[in-house]
């Protein structure tokens, strides 16, 4: 599988909206279940979103950031869920780039594998002859349920305190996972915790987590991880927002309210609303394309630019998902009760979309970077 074809994108997103009615079917179990079903995970693997960053060499589509972003927001259209598994799992599908061809190869072979990377936490890593045995507890770990690998975030113990930290890279069946995903939005992301305990990991399977060395040519293994990271998060909102504005206008808006024989849609306020929610919405997603195409173009030059860049590439995917709730909230005070009953769309896309947002990722604290670096400041944090 390759992206050779000119609208490699066009026909991701054809087959992502063939699974509508698998989706649909399934999604009350997916709710009950807290992870995705099986039948649903199959489609999307069978559909090639798992290998959204992975190499070409290696079998992969090695998607531009922006043409990502596009097929990561037709699958959170679908189910913010969906869209955050595919986000997270797509997204590290990159790993490939990182780690040696004899390595990854095998890895990446079989369409249904799943890197579930977790840095919500750091674990820890002993060296010993040969690699590490590593230990810990991480969360967050979306997909874990149907994970291939793990790779979870570990300081090397050297006595200082201060060692290198390293991605690793761990047979999925070495965790042991704890059903802790009691939660209102993303509940069939599965994002449950787990742990791994005294587990030896060959240094070949590891990485440095914010330095890692390019194994293959491709841009997105040039890009900062944690600049790659941040893209897997921030588009959902996005894909959730377009849902919630399509959900309203292809039904809601024609239902009339109590003591008024006028359709929403036929209501100016309504109208003006909906006009701003979607000049929002294009607005975020123009400033989030425009930041990654500086971003790319930063690469080259390095430096101050480089450093600018980054913090303020971190800063437009805030801005995304912030303005995505922005968009959720203007369309459910517009929908009225509607919104709020658990069969409609809307009552899930709203949840889904708040907990999305609550990443790390796209914390408030990404202005205060971009804040700092137009001021002449140090960043503050590498982790930007």
């Amino acid at each position: 599988m390759t992206n050779d074809t000119p609208d490699t994108v066009s026909s991701l997103k054809q087959r992502i909206a063939a699974m509508a009615p698998l989706v649909a079917e399934q999604r009350e179990a997916m709710d009950r279940e807290r992870r995705l079903t099986r039948p649903v995970f199959q489609a999307i693997a069978e559909a090639g979103l798992l290998r959204l960053w992975a190499p070409r060499a290696l079998g992969g589509w090695e998607l531009s950031p922006p043409d990502f972003m596009a097929v990561v927001e037709a699958a959170a259209s679908l189910d913010g869920s969906i869209g955050w598994v595919v986000g997270n799992g797509g997204g590290m599908s990159r790993a490939a780039g990182y780690l040696p061809e004899t390595v990854a190869r095998p890895w990446f072979a079989r369409t249904e594998a799943l890197v579930v990377a977790t840095n919500g936490a750091i674990g820890e890593a002993v060296p010993v002859e040969g690699g590490y045995r590593i230990s810990g507890r991480w969360p967050f770990a979306s997909g874990i349920h149907h994970a291939s690998l793990v790779a979870p975030a570990c300081r090397v113990v050297d006595g200082s305190g201060q060692g290198p930290v390293l991605l690793c890279y761990v047979p999925a069946e070495h965790a042991e996972i704890i059903d802790n995903w009691r939660v209102s939005g993303l509940r069939a992301s599965g994002s449950c915790d787990y742990t791994l305990s005294d587990v030896f990991v060959p240094a070949e399977h590891s990485h440095d987590m914010l330095n890692p060395p390019a194994m293959q040519s491709g841009l997105i293994y040039r890009w900062p991880p944690i600049s790659a990271f941040a893209t897997t998060v921030a588009v959902v909102p996005l894909g959730i927002a377009r849902a919630i504005l399509d959900t309203f206008s292809s039904g809601l808006a024609a239902r009339t309210r109590a003591g008024t024989a006028a359709a929403l849609r036929d209501r100016e306020l309504i109208q003006s609303e909906v006009g701003r929610a979607e000049v929002l919405h294009a607005a975020a997603r123009a400033l989030l394309i425009s930041a990654m195409n500086e971003l790319t173009d930063a690469l080259d030059v390095g430096g101050g630019r480089l450093v600018r860049a980054r913090a303020m590439y971190r800063a437009a995917c805030t801005h995304a998902a912030e303005t995505a709730i922005r968009v959720a909230d203007m369309v459910s005070a517009a929908a009225g009760a509607a919104s709020i009953w658990e069969q409609h769309p809307l009552e899930r896309q709203f949840r889904d979309i708040h907990a999305a947002a609550k990443h790390i990722a796209v914390s408030p604290n990404n202005y205060v970077v971009s804040g700092r670096i137009c001021l002449g400041l140090e960043p503050g944090t590498p982790r930007f």
